[in-house]
């Protein structure tokens, strides 16, 4: 990714997607929302950048993609979108909505242990209510997937990969604004701890809300 380490580069393309999906007229709470994102201060391992949203999910959106980089490495990523409805929407209860997807390479041998979806999702969670977000309507899925390699490939290790899903909705604040920097750093909290990454020393209560780190990753996913 091109942005620097812990904070965004220029984030005028991502305002420009948005803006495209309804001409010019971008509601202020929205456009506030996206420049609250960009406030965000986040961990030095994180790389994140604005990417192109999609356009059919709600009238207005706005998309980032990150990845944990350490020592070179990724060791996780994953994209968060922003959705907005002004005119609200009966599924999400609100005029908002968080989507998001977290990939991570897994040690087979972590991979196996049947509690894995449960645990997955108890770090979403966990993420959120360490920073005192209660998330509204949240759904979502756990996938593990492994894969075995032959031939020319059969040098290599067995890989299994976890992927999170998963959709909420942020509670509104003054102006109907939610806190959407909040969310995005337990978004990212949750990368790092799939990534393997320890708690921050200035974050997370991860010993308070019953979160589990990840013990340290393979290493980067073969190309």
């Amino acid at each position: 990714m091109a942005a620097a380490q812990g904070h965004f580069s220029d984030h005028s393309n991502g305002n420009e997607a948005a803006r495209r999906t309804e001409g010019d007229e971008v509601p202020t709470a929205f456009r506030t929302a996206v420049d609250a994102l960009h406030s965000a201060r986040l961990r030095p391992e994180i790389e994140i950048d604005p990417t192109p949203p999609p356009r059919k999910l709600a009238p207005y959106a706005h998309a980032l993609e990150a990845a944990v980089v350490a020592d070179g490495e990724d060791l996780a990523d994953g994209r968060l979108v922003l959705l907005h409805d002004p005119a609200g929407h009966e599924a999400w209860k609100g005029t908002f909505r968080l989507v998001t997807l977290v990939r991570a390479e897994l040690e087979p041998e972590m991979a196996a242990d049947p509690l894995l979806p449960e645990v997955c999702w108890s770090w979403l969670t966990g993420a959120l209510e360490a920073r005192g977000l209660v998330p509204g309507e949240p759904s979502g899925t756990v996938t593990r997937a492994g894969s075995h390699y032959f031939g020319g490939l059969a040098d290599r290790r067995p890989a299994t990969q976890i992927e999170i899903r998963a959709s909420w909705t942020p509670q509104e604040g003054a102006g109907g604004v939610p806190g959407t920097a909040a969310h995005l750093a337990a978004w990212c909290d949750l990368l790092c701890q799939v990534a393997g990454l320890p708690p921050s020393p200035a974050g997370s209560a991860d010993s308070a809300t019953g979160v589990v780190t990840l013990p340290q990753r393979r290493g980067p996913r073969p190309a």
